[in-house]
């Protein structure tokens, strides 16, 4: 059994900046990559950003890039989002997944943490 719990949402001012983290237990073991993933109100889910458990390569949404970071600490069995110069276009729910292999879907998700930008 895989658990994802994420943390650090908040309100924040446009230009600030939020760190999100997701703690992860279970079969963390069995991971191939983490990543994050936000919706908002009225839309579809879309990818943030995404990490490799063992060679730690990164990927992000254009929409993302050189404002967001992803990191993973695997002691701790935890990735991370920092978020810097955000934009009410960022508003939204932040979910933390997982997944076993580099073309398998997301499988593990969690419950989501929320994410206010106020212009």
């Amino acid at each position: 059994q895989v658990q994802l719990v994420e943390s650090g949402g908040g309100l924040v001012q446009a230009g600030g900046s939020l760190r999100l983290s997701c703690a992860a237990s279970g079969r963390t073991f069995s991971f191939y990559a983490m990543g994050w993933f936000r919706q908002a109100p009225g839309k579809e889910r879309e990818f943030v950003a995404d990490i490799t458990w063992t060679g730690g390569s990164t990927d992000y949404a254009d929409s993302v890039k050189g404002r967001f970071t992803i990191s993973r600490d695997n002691a701790k069995s935890t990735v991370y989002l920092q978020m810097n110069s955000l934009r009410p276009e960022d508003a939204a729910v932040y979910y933390c997944a997982a997944k076993g292999a580099i073309l398998a879907r997301y499988k593990y998700w969690g419950q989501g943490t929320q994410v206010t930008v106020s212009s």
